[in-house]
């Protein structure tokens, strides 16, 4: 909400819980699943899939971060041989081909450990003709949204929701180009970086999306055999 004044989220228990409210026109529909951005997503729409009653998931895509300043997006890499570059921040940081090359080989191979680790190697969802609620813990330069959407596109998505509780209102306008519907609670300005806007803006353990998940399935499994 551009404009609006108000004070940091406590962690990201609140904040998807907040995201969920502004997301309440998507609730209890059999044709919506949520989609979390691992690792600092995956708590956010947890709380985002509970409250609107559908089934949860993860899409795994990794930020190409620029060398030495790696919490700067220059692209983003995701499933169906999806990458996506910020060409402004790779042409302001002079960055040569030979070195986005190696930081796209390296995380590549990180996409694909955590494939191994999160989905046990299993392919991803077939998510043709769902509607999919992507959801991250905020909107920095949006290169990890950007490519998550460029690849549910290339799997069939029928119609892509890009959510989070808080970014940048530039990265939002460019975000809501690309998806069919972009719900971002607040856009404070000026932004400075998603942990800003979090009390607790711990990191997200490989261990925390583990068990997050593994609390998903089971809760899946007792809907489906009451």
């Amino acid at each position: 909400m551009p404009g609006m004044m108000f004070h940091r989220f406590a962690d990201r228990v609140e904040a998807g819980r907040v995201l969920a409210s502004a997301l309440s026109s998507y609730a209890g529909r059999s044709d919506v699943l949520v989609l979390a951005l691992p690792r600092g997503g995956v708590p956010v729409a947890r709380e985002v899939a509970q409250a609107l009653g559908v089934p949860m998931d993860l899409w795994i895509v990794r930020k190409l971060g620029v060398p030495g300043a790696e919490e700067l997006a220059m692209g983003a890499l995701a499933g169906n041989g999806v990458c996506v570059f910020n060409d402004d921040v790779i042409a302001y940081m002079q960055i040569d081909k030979g070195t986005i090359g190696a930081v796209r080989m390296r995380e590549q191979a990180e996409l694909e450990r955590r494939n191994d680790l999160y989905r046990h190697g299993l392919p991803p969802l077939d998510v043709a003709g769902k509607a999919v609620i992507v959801v991250d813990d905020g909107f920095a330069t949006g290169a990890t949204m950007r490519a998550a959407i460029a690849s549910l596109r290339k799997a069939g998505a029928s119609w892509i929701v890009a959510a989070a509780p808080v970014g940048a209102a530039s990265t939002c306008r460019i975000i809501e180009r690309e998806a069919d519907d972009m719900v971002c609670v607040y856009t404070p300005e000026p932004f400075a970086g998603v942990g800003m806007w979090y009390a607790d803006f711990s990191q997200t353990t490989d261990q925390q999306v583990q068990a997050i998940m593994q609390t998903q399935a089971t809760a899946a499994a007792q809907a489906a055999h009451p």
